[in-house]
Protein backbone atom coordinates (compact mmCIF):
# COMPACT_ATOMS: atom_id res chain seq x y z
CA UNK A 1 0.00 0.00 0.00
CA UNK A 2 2.77 2.45 0.93
CA UNK A 3 4.59 1.66 -2.29
CA UNK A 4 1.44 2.45 -4.30
CA UNK A 5 1.09 5.77 -2.46
CA UNK A 6 4.73 6.68 -3.18
CA UNK A 7 4.33 5.81 -6.86
CA UNK A 8 1.17 7.89 -7.04
CA UNK A 9 2.92 10.89 -5.50
CA UNK A 10 5.83 10.60 -7.93
CA UNK A 11 3.45 10.39 -10.87
CA UNK A 12 1.44 13.35 -9.57
CA UNK A 13 4.58 15.47 -9.15
CA UNK A 14 5.76 14.57 -12.65
CA UNK A 15 2.43 15.58 -14.18
CA UNK A 16 2.37 18.83 -12.20
CA UNK A 17 5.73 19.86 -13.64
CA UNK A 18 4.87 19.14 -17.26
CA UNK A 19 4.97 22.25 -19.46
CA UNK A 20 1.62 23.66 -20.49
CA UNK A 21 2.41 23.21 -24.19
CA UNK A 22 2.18 19.46 -23.80
CA UNK A 23 -1.57 19.71 -23.30
CA UNK A 24 -2.35 22.45 -25.83
CA UNK A 25 -4.56 22.03 -28.87
CA UNK A 26 -5.74 25.24 -30.52
CA UNK A 27 -3.94 27.85 -32.64
CA UNK A 28 -4.16 31.50 -33.74
CA UNK A 29 -3.04 32.42 -37.23
CA UNK A 30 -3.38 35.27 -39.71
CA UNK A 31 -1.75 37.88 -41.94
CA UNK A 32 -0.54 41.36 -40.92
CA UNK A 33 -0.70 44.20 -43.49
CA UNK A 34 -0.24 47.96 -43.55
CA UNK A 35 -2.81 50.56 -44.59
CA UNK A 36 -2.00 50.11 -48.29
CA UNK A 37 -2.54 46.36 -48.16
CA UNK A 38 1.16 45.43 -48.29
CA UNK A 39 2.25 42.59 -46.01
CA UNK A 40 4.35 43.44 -42.95
CA UNK A 41 7.22 41.11 -42.00
CA UNK A 42 8.94 41.38 -38.62
CA UNK A 43 5.80 42.18 -36.61
CA UNK A 44 5.87 40.83 -33.06
CA UNK A 45 2.61 39.01 -32.31
CA UNK A 46 1.82 38.14 -28.70
CA UNK A 47 -1.03 35.95 -27.43
CA UNK A 48 -1.78 36.55 -23.74
CA UNK A 49 -4.15 34.62 -21.49
CA UNK A 50 -4.37 33.66 -17.81
CA UNK A 51 -4.65 29.99 -18.86
CA UNK A 52 -0.98 30.06 -19.93
CA UNK A 53 1.47 29.57 -17.10
CA UNK A 54 3.95 31.80 -18.95
CA UNK A 55 1.11 34.35 -19.50
CA UNK A 56 2.31 35.38 -23.00
CA UNK A 57 3.42 33.44 -26.06
CA UNK A 58 4.91 35.34 -29.00
CA UNK A 59 6.04 34.88 -32.61
CA UNK A 60 7.26 37.14 -35.42
CA UNK A 61 5.62 37.43 -38.84
CA UNK A 62 7.57 36.04 -41.78
CA UNK A 63 8.37 37.52 -45.18
CA UNK A 64 4.77 37.10 -46.32
CA UNK A 65 3.33 38.78 -43.22
CA UNK A 66 1.94 35.50 -41.93
CA UNK A 67 2.14 34.25 -38.36
CA UNK A 68 0.95 31.21 -36.42
CA UNK A 69 0.87 30.68 -32.65
CA UNK A 70 0.31 27.01 -31.89
CA UNK A 71 -0.28 24.72 -28.92
CA UNK A 72 -2.63 27.08 -27.07
CA UNK A 73 -4.80 25.82 -24.24
CA UNK A 74 -8.56 26.41 -24.24
CA UNK A 75 -9.39 29.87 -22.95
CA UNK A 76 -9.80 33.54 -23.88
CA UNK A 77 -6.85 35.36 -25.45
CA UNK A 78 -5.74 38.90 -26.26
CA UNK A 79 -3.53 39.23 -29.33
CA UNK A 80 -1.18 42.23 -29.61
CA UNK A 81 0.73 43.33 -32.75
CA UNK A 82 3.76 45.65 -32.45
CA UNK A 83 6.23 47.04 -35.01
CA UNK A 84 8.45 50.15 -34.70
CA UNK A 85 6.92 53.06 -36.61
CA UNK A 86 3.40 51.63 -36.43
CA UNK A 87 0.64 52.03 -33.88
CA UNK A 88 0.23 48.96 -31.69
CA UNK A 89 -2.85 46.91 -32.63
CA UNK A 90 -4.69 44.77 -30.13
CA UNK A 91 -7.48 42.22 -30.63
CA UNK A 92 -9.34 41.13 -27.51
CA UNK A 93 -11.72 38.30 -26.61
CA UNK A 94 -10.39 35.52 -28.85
CA UNK A 95 -11.94 32.35 -27.41
CA UNK A 96 -10.30 29.03 -28.23
CA UNK A 97 -11.71 25.55 -27.72
CA UNK A 98 -10.66 22.10 -28.89
CA UNK A 99 -8.38 22.17 -31.94
CA UNK A 100 -9.99 25.32 -33.33
CA UNK A 101 -7.73 27.53 -35.45
CA UNK A 102 -8.76 31.20 -35.09
CA UNK A 103 -7.86 33.39 -38.04
CA UNK A 104 -7.03 36.93 -36.88
CA UNK A 105 -5.92 39.28 -39.68
CA UNK A 106 -4.82 42.83 -38.81
CA UNK A 107 -4.14 46.04 -40.73
CA UNK A 108 -1.60 48.24 -38.94
CA UNK A 109 -1.27 51.95 -39.61
CA UNK A 110 1.64 54.32 -39.16
CA UNK A 111 1.57 55.95 -35.76
CA UNK A 112 3.41 56.80 -32.56
CA UNK A 113 4.90 54.00 -30.49
CA UNK A 114 2.76 54.86 -27.48
CA UNK A 115 -0.44 54.69 -29.51
CA UNK A 116 -2.54 51.53 -29.22
CA UNK A 117 -5.57 50.63 -31.31
CA UNK A 118 -7.81 48.08 -29.60
CA UNK A 119 -10.37 46.17 -31.64
CA UNK A 120 -13.13 44.39 -29.77
CA UNK A 121 -15.21 42.05 -31.90
CA UNK A 122 -16.75 38.64 -32.05
CA UNK A 123 -14.53 35.59 -31.81
CA UNK A 124 -13.98 33.86 -35.16
CA UNK A 125 -16.53 31.05 -35.32
CA UNK A 126 -15.44 29.35 -38.54
CA UNK A 127 -12.19 27.41 -38.75
CA UNK A 128 -11.08 28.08 -42.33
CA UNK A 129 -7.87 26.10 -41.78
CA UNK A 130 -9.50 22.69 -41.34
CA UNK A 131 -12.28 20.56 -42.82
CA UNK A 132 -12.88 18.69 -39.56
CA UNK A 133 -16.35 18.91 -38.04
CA UNK A 134 -15.81 19.12 -34.31
CA UNK A 135 -18.07 19.51 -31.29
CA UNK A 136 -16.57 20.66 -27.98
CA UNK A 137 -18.05 19.74 -24.61
CA UNK A 138 -16.91 22.29 -22.01
CA UNK A 139 -16.33 21.56 -18.33
CA UNK A 140 -19.58 23.33 -17.43
CA UNK A 141 -21.58 21.28 -19.92
CA UNK A 142 -19.96 18.01 -18.81
CA UNK A 143 -20.88 18.76 -15.19
CA UNK A 144 -24.50 19.47 -16.13
CA UNK A 145 -25.13 16.46 -18.39
CA UNK A 146 -27.36 13.78 -16.80
CA UNK A 147 -25.39 10.95 -18.37
CA UNK A 148 -22.65 8.50 -17.54
CA UNK A 149 -19.37 10.15 -16.57
CA UNK A 150 -17.35 8.59 -19.35
CA UNK A 151 -16.34 9.87 -22.76
CA UNK A 152 -18.51 7.52 -24.84
CA UNK A 153 -21.74 8.27 -22.96
CA UNK A 154 -21.25 12.01 -23.30
CA UNK A 155 -20.27 11.82 -26.98
CA UNK A 156 -23.41 9.75 -27.62
CA UNK A 157 -25.55 12.82 -26.83
CA UNK A 158 -24.20 14.76 -29.82
CA UNK A 159 -26.10 14.99 -33.13
CA UNK A 160 -25.08 12.40 -35.78
CA UNK A 161 -23.63 10.06 -33.14
CA UNK A 162 -25.60 6.98 -32.13
CA UNK A 163 -24.96 4.88 -29.04
CA UNK A 164 -26.04 1.32 -28.32
CA UNK A 165 -27.74 2.13 -25.01
CA UNK A 166 -28.19 5.46 -23.25
CA UNK A 167 -26.77 5.49 -19.74
CA UNK A 168 -29.29 7.75 -18.01
CA UNK A 169 -27.80 9.22 -14.86
CA UNK A 170 -24.68 7.11 -15.17
CA UNK A 171 -26.27 4.16 -13.35
CA UNK A 172 -24.79 1.63 -15.78
CA UNK A 173 -21.43 2.36 -14.21
CA UNK A 174 -18.13 1.64 -15.89
CA UNK A 175 -18.22 -1.44 -18.08
CA UNK A 176 -17.02 -2.72 -21.41
CA UNK A 177 -20.27 -1.65 -23.07
CA UNK A 178 -19.80 1.87 -21.73
CA UNK A 179 -16.35 2.10 -23.31
CA UNK A 180 -17.64 1.92 -26.87
CA UNK A 181 -20.82 1.17 -28.75
CA UNK A 182 -20.94 4.57 -30.49
CA UNK A 183 -21.00 5.12 -34.24
CA UNK A 184 -21.14 8.07 -36.61
CA UNK A 185 -22.46 7.77 -40.17
CA UNK A 186 -22.36 3.99 -39.70
CA UNK A 187 -18.66 3.95 -38.77
CA UNK A 188 -17.90 2.27 -35.44
CA UNK A 189 -14.16 3.10 -35.30
CA UNK A 190 -13.84 4.87 -31.94
CA UNK A 191 -10.61 6.48 -30.77
CA UNK A 192 -10.06 8.13 -27.39
CA UNK A 193 -7.12 10.47 -26.92
CA UNK A 194 -5.65 12.62 -24.18
CA UNK A 195 -3.94 15.73 -25.54
CA UNK A 196 -3.85 14.05 -28.94
CA UNK A 197 -2.23 10.84 -27.68
CA UNK A 198 -4.18 7.59 -27.98
CA UNK A 199 -5.05 5.88 -24.72
CA UNK A 200 -6.82 2.91 -26.34
CA UNK A 201 -9.82 2.10 -24.12
CA UNK A 202 -10.14 5.00 -21.71
CA UNK A 203 -13.20 3.79 -19.86
CA UNK A 204 -14.80 0.71 -18.41
CA UNK A 205 -13.09 -2.66 -18.45
CA UNK A 206 -10.45 -1.62 -20.97
CA UNK A 207 -6.72 -1.73 -20.34
CA UNK A 208 -6.63 1.75 -18.80
CA UNK A 209 -9.31 1.16 -16.19
CA UNK A 210 -12.01 3.54 -14.99
CA UNK A 211 -11.91 7.06 -16.35
CA UNK A 212 -11.89 10.26 -14.30
CA UNK A 213 -13.73 13.01 -16.13
CA UNK A 214 -12.90 15.57 -13.41
CA UNK A 215 -9.30 15.49 -14.62
CA UNK A 216 -10.24 17.14 -17.92
CA UNK A 217 -11.08 20.69 -18.90
CA UNK A 218 -13.01 19.82 -22.04
CA UNK A 219 -13.64 17.08 -24.59
CA UNK A 220 -13.41 17.74 -28.33
CA UNK A 221 -15.29 15.21 -30.48
CA UNK A 222 -14.47 14.88 -34.21
CA UNK A 223 -17.42 13.40 -36.07
CA UNK A 224 -16.55 13.96 -39.75
CA UNK A 225 -13.84 15.34 -42.02
CA UNK A 226 -11.09 14.06 -39.73
CA UNK A 227 -7.59 15.41 -40.26
CA UNK A 228 -4.95 13.82 -42.47
CA UNK A 229 -3.06 12.15 -39.63
CA UNK A 230 -6.03 9.85 -39.01
CA UNK A 231 -5.99 6.68 -41.09
CA UNK A 232 -9.75 6.17 -40.88
CA UNK A 233 -13.03 7.88 -40.01
CA UNK A 234 -15.25 7.35 -37.02
CA UNK A 235 -15.64 9.12 -33.69
CA UNK A 236 -12.50 10.70 -32.24
CA UNK A 237 -12.70 11.94 -28.64
CA UNK A 238 -9.84 14.14 -27.45
CA UNK A 239 -9.71 14.97 -23.72
CA UNK A 240 -7.78 18.06 -22.60
CA UNK A 241 -6.44 17.76 -19.02
CA UNK A 242 -6.74 20.49 -16.41
CA UNK A 243 -3.57 22.14 -15.12
CA UNK A 244 -4.52 24.17 -12.07
CA UNK A 245 -3.79 27.89 -12.12
CA UNK A 246 -2.87 30.94 -10.07
CA UNK A 247 -6.16 30.67 -8.18
CA UNK A 248 -6.94 27.86 -5.75
CA UNK A 249 -10.11 26.07 -6.85
CA UNK A 250 -11.74 22.69 -6.54
CA UNK A 251 -14.90 20.68 -7.14
CA UNK A 252 -16.65 17.71 -5.64
CA UNK A 253 -19.00 15.34 -7.45
CA UNK A 254 -20.90 12.54 -5.82
CA UNK A 255 -23.66 10.24 -6.99
CA UNK A 256 -25.69 7.60 -5.18
CA UNK A 257 -28.59 5.30 -6.01
CA UNK A 258 -30.04 2.06 -4.67
CA UNK A 259 -32.84 -0.36 -5.47
CA UNK A 260 -35.52 1.72 -3.74
CA UNK A 261 -34.84 4.57 -6.19
CA UNK A 262 -35.45 2.40 -9.24
CA UNK A 263 -38.80 2.25 -11.02
CA UNK A 264 -40.40 -1.08 -11.92
CA UNK A 265 -43.12 -1.84 -14.48
CA UNK A 266 -42.87 -5.63 -14.14
CA UNK A 267 -46.54 -6.51 -13.63
CA UNK A 268 -48.26 -9.82 -12.77
CA UNK A 269 -49.60 -9.88 -16.33
CA UNK A 270 -46.08 -9.82 -17.78
CA UNK A 271 -44.99 -12.47 -15.28
CA UNK A 272 -47.89 -14.76 -16.24
CA UNK A 273 -46.88 -14.48 -19.89
CA UNK A 274 -43.47 -15.93 -19.05
CA UNK A 275 -41.34 -12.81 -18.92
CA UNK A 276 -38.38 -13.33 -16.62
CA UNK A 277 -37.82 -10.98 -13.71
CA UNK A 278 -35.65 -8.08 -15.00
CA UNK A 279 -32.35 -7.14 -13.46
CA UNK A 280 -32.45 -4.53 -10.70
CA UNK A 281 -29.97 -2.05 -9.34
CA UNK A 282 -28.26 -3.05 -6.10
CA UNK A 283 -26.22 0.04 -5.29
CA UNK A 284 -24.38 2.79 -7.17
CA UNK A 285 -21.81 5.10 -5.55
CA UNK A 286 -19.57 7.63 -7.32
CA UNK A 287 -17.22 9.99 -5.43
CA UNK A 288 -15.04 12.33 -7.50
CA UNK A 289 -13.27 15.28 -5.79
CA UNK A 290 -10.67 17.51 -7.47
CA UNK A 291 -8.44 20.37 -6.35
CA UNK A 292 -5.81 22.60 -7.93
CA UNK A 293 -3.87 25.82 -7.61
CA UNK A 294 -0.40 27.35 -7.60
CA UNK A 295 2.71 25.92 -6.01
CA UNK A 296 4.45 29.11 -7.11
CA UNK A 297 2.46 31.73 -8.97
CA UNK A 298 3.25 31.96 -12.69
CA UNK A 299 5.84 29.21 -12.28
CA UNK A 300 4.44 25.86 -11.11
CA UNK A 301 0.80 24.75 -10.86
CA UNK A 302 -0.69 21.55 -9.51
CA UNK A 303 -3.94 19.69 -10.02
CA UNK A 304 -5.05 16.53 -8.27
CA UNK A 305 -8.16 14.38 -8.50
CA UNK A 306 -9.31 10.84 -7.80
CA UNK A 307 -12.45 8.87 -8.41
Amino acid sequence: MRRCVRLSLVLFASLALLPSAAYAQASITGVVKDGSGAVLPGVTVEAASPVLIEKVRSVVTGGTGQYRIETLRPGTYTVTFTLPGFATAKREGIELTGTFVATVNVDMRVGALEETITVSGETPIVDVQSTTRQQVLSEELISALPSGRNAASMAGLLPAITIGSQDVGGLTGESGSAAGGITVHGNGEVRTLVSGLSVASSQGSGSTGVGNISAYQEMAVDISGVSAEQKEGGVRMNLVPKEGGNRVAGSFYTGYANQSMQGNNFSDDLKSRGLATPNTLKRYVDVNPSYGGPIKRDRVWFYGTFR
